[in-house]
């Protein structure tokens, strides 16, 4: 089992799946070779200063030392994103964790609507708080069409709007 130690696995691996627990969060890649088993850890600087951050890692080097020999996959890079409750944890409950979480990252995906993910492995996601899609063509047919605006009360016209002169 090797470290994984380059940014771009690291990311690579954050584009792949994921599996949530309350103490990690692990991202796992199919690097497509029959390579050995990688791991990376995340631990940052909002989880605690150095020592805190360090019993973390310890931690999880040590749980997924005695996990990924029999429940991991060859060729496939994992990456461990720390929380906080990493450790406060008990030892027993995270092993239990990083097998379950091995398990999700290996299950193959429904293709359920709810939670459809793009190719990229991430959830989709609305980039605009406007309107759906559907109002917005109306909106914009409506326009198109030549339909006249209603005129507000507030807002009187100007002479260069062709209203009264003041």
């Amino acid at each position: 089992m090797d470290h994984l130690r380059k940014r771009r696995d690291f990311l690579a691996a954050a584009k792949a799946e994921r599996a949530g627990a309350a103490s990690f969060l692990m991202q796992g890649r199919d690097r497509g070779d029959a390579g050995t088993i990688r791991v990376g850890f995340t631990v940052t600087k909002k989880t605690g200063n150095a020592v805190v951050r360090n019993r973390i890692r310890r931690r999880l080097r040590e749980a997924v030392r005695r996990v990924l020999p029999e429940a991991g996959q060859a060729g496939f890079d994992y990456v461990l994103v720390a929380r906080e409750a990493a450790l406060r944890t008990p030892f027993d409950a995270l092993v239990r964790e990083i097998e379950r979480s091995v398990r999700k990252v290996h299950t193959p995906r429904s293709n359920a609507p709810h939670g459809a993910r793009k190719a990229g492995g991430r959830p989709e996601r609305r980039t605009s708080s406007g309107p759906s899609p559907e109002v917005a063509s109306t909106e914009v047919a409506g326009a198109a069409a030549g339909a006249p605006e209603a005129p507000s009360d507030d807002i009187k016209p100007t002479p260069a709007d062709g209203g009264p002169p003041a």
